[in-house]
């Protein structure tokens, strides 16, 4: 039961007292409704053999503690409903800006005004590789003389970074149902930088490297995303 269903189911049952006399088809139907058929009879059985199973959960100052769920509930209904509209809002203001990041696998509506609010105007950034580094993305060479170490960052924006990061593992990130990645391409790139003898953290870092390059090309044109052709081969 995901978490919206469990909100409404706790607003009806805040605890399992109020299940002690309630009948199979009854429950079933409720959650018919709350689910849109998702949930029915069996999960209906579930709850009820758990509940039984349990025995009397009756406890001192029942009444009042039902009451503080169903306060709670309420308020979280109410945070939920702000979230959406305050999602609403910024999708319109990123239609306003002309961006449309959100055509690009990983990134929503509140991704996307997390990067355009941490980057701001992309046009201050005259190539990539800045906005790079703006970001602590690209490495850092140490050495002297023919000696030279690339270095992970520590420096730059940390948010902007971990906005990177996060989406780099949803580029790589294989759907659960079809078990197929999200996106083949960056799949396949983080895949042979694997092969080529990174590790996993390494070859993250170089998906966030060229991330900034899409990131940085969406921003300025304001053209959809479009994942570049990869062939069954190059997946498998």
């Amino acid at each position: 039961m995901n978490n919206t269903y469990s909100i409404i189911f706790k607003t009806k049952y805040p605890s399992p007292i109020h299940l002690k006399t309630v009948q199979v088809e009854e429950l079933a139907s409720f959650l018919r409704k709350l689910s849109n058929n998702c949930l029915s009879t069996k999960k209906a059985q579930q709850i009820l053999e758990l509940v039984e199973k349990d025995g009397n959960t009756t406890r001192e100052y029942q009444e009042q503690r039902d009451f503080i769920i169903l306060q709670l509930v309420k308020g979280i209904r109410h945070y939920k409903q702000q979230l959406i509209e305050i999602e609403e809002q910024l999708a319109f203001m990123m239609s306003e800006l002309g961006m449309q990041l959100e055509t690009m696998t990983g990134i929503d509506t509140v991704t996307a005004s997390e990067l355009v609010a941490e980057i701001g105007d992309i046009h201050r950034f005259s190539h990539a590789d800045k906005l790079a580094r703006f970001a602590g993305v690209a490495p850092v060479a140490v050495g002297s003389g023919n000696k030279h170490r690339n270095y992970k960052s520590k420096q730059g924006n940390r948010v902007l970074h971990d906005l990177f990061k996060a989406l780099a593992i949803r580029q790589i990130a294989v759907s659960r149902t079809k078990k197929e990645p999200r996106n083949p391409y960056f799949y396949t790139y983080y895949e042979a930088k694997m092969k080529a003898g990174k590790t996993k953290q390494q070859a993250i870092v170089c998906v966030m490297r060229k991330l900034v390059n899409v990131i940085y090309k969406l921003m300025k044109s304001k053209e959809q995303y479009e994942i570049p052709f990869v062939s069954s081969e190059e997946v498998a």
